[in-house]
């Protein structure tokens, strides 16, 4: 049995990696069911909602310290009641196993 993306640790990818396919985002997507796979499977994407601004601040802080410490950052967008979160690998342009382990430590944090 593969070890829960949760527990893995996110590795620099180096340029020049080729982004996952379609079918191997979808064989880890499977284990981020939360998630939505969009754009040709080159994104993970994620809203989040939450019962005041507050919250959502409180949330989205998180997610900053998580991903400063992964050295993996998302897109977020957030205000009154909600975080949007939106994954990728810009170096590559596309997904890496890096994005399925961030989005997976992120559904910990909710």
């Amino acid at each position: 049995m593969s070890t829960p993306l949760a527990s893995r640790i996110c590795v620099p990818c180096r340029g020049g990696t080729p982004p996952l396919t379609p079918e191997a985002a979808e064989a880890l997507h499977e284990q981020t069911p939360k998630w939505d796979l969009t754009d040709g499977a080159t994104w993970l994407r994620r809203s989040f909602k939450f019962d005041n601004f507050l919250g959502a601040l409180d949330f989205v802080n998180k997610v900053g310290k998580l991903a400063e410490e992964a050295g993996h950052h998302p897109d977020i967008a957030f205000g009154w009641g909600y975080a949007d979160i939106s994954v990728q690998t810009h170096k590559i342009k596309g997904l890496h196993e890096n994005d399925f382990i961030l989005a997976a430590k992120i559904d910990a944090l909710s």
